[in-house]
């Protein structure tokens, strides 16, 4: 297989196992911008008092965008959102604290200063950030980020008791996942949920692409006992109708 057959594959196998209504997508940290990705493009509003202004409010939601086509972004273009900024490896903690986006959440306790300082950042800063869908990818990318629901998070879960969870900010998955190796799932936070508008019945999950054919064909072992579990249980059950 192409690198590019793989991501497709993969996709078609993710969909399959998952029961996906999201496509998943591949993220790709970049040591140079890519000549042949397009930028993401769009317009920057006025910059804040505190000079923050990107092409998107946040970030995460490039991971709604990520699902429609493949295109490349920078640090200006994440730079509205402090948290995910210093997540992404773009700025440092002291770089952004003093921000007023960081002070609001601070001062409202969704956060605190000592929380703030164990958020995982990116080891290493990238020059750029790619978004596509997975079945687009035409090379092995960094991670591969779904949106799940309950029951997918169970299918998952049966498939891969590792995973690891972890909450807010739901943007700190993706250093973690890329740091440690392990598959991450978040439960959200509200700080994307508004900015995204992703669904309230929607958590997230990133996984490392070194990870994915291992994961893949653990699903489908998992997979196999799940749906004989569910027609025994559907079976049992006829006898309380």
């Amino acid at each position: 297989m192409t690198a590019g057959s793989t991501g497709a594959a993969y996709a078609d196998d993710l969909r399959d196992l998952l029961g996906l209504g999201v496509p998943p997508i591949a993220i790709t940290f970049a040591a140079a911008v890519p000549a042949d990705v397009p930028g993401f493009g769009g317009t920057m509003p006025a910059p804040t008092a505190d000079g923050r202004t990107g092409v998107v409010s946040a970030g995460c939601v490039f991971w709604m965008r990520g699902t429609e086509r493949t295109f490349s972004t920078v640090a200006a273009d994440h730079a509205n959102c402090s948290v995910g900024s210093y997540t992404h490896g773009f700025k440092a903690l002291a770089d952004v604290v003093g921000n007023a986006d960081v002070q609001a959440l601070l001062s409202v306790g969704w956060v605190s200063p000592e929380a703030a300082m164990q958020i995982p950042t990116l080891a290493n800063k990238p020059e750029a950030v790619v978004y596509g869908p997975l079945a687009e990818a035409g090379q092995a990318p960094d991670i591969v980020f779904l949106r799940i629901n309950g029951k997918q998070l169970m299918l998952l879960n049966d498939a891969w008791p590792a995973l690891r969870f972890e909450g807010k900010p739901q943007c700190h998955i993706i250093p973690v996942a890329l740091n440690t190796g392990e598959v991450t799932v978040s439960s959200g936070c509200m700080l994307s949920r508004v900015r995204t508008g992703m669904s309230n019945n929607e958590v997230t999950c990133a996984i490392p692409w070194t990870k994915l054919p291992d994961l893949i064909e653990k699903l489908k072992q998992a997979g196999k006992a799940d749906y004989q579990a569910a027609a025994y249980a559907a079976d049992d059950a006829k006898r309380f109708a």
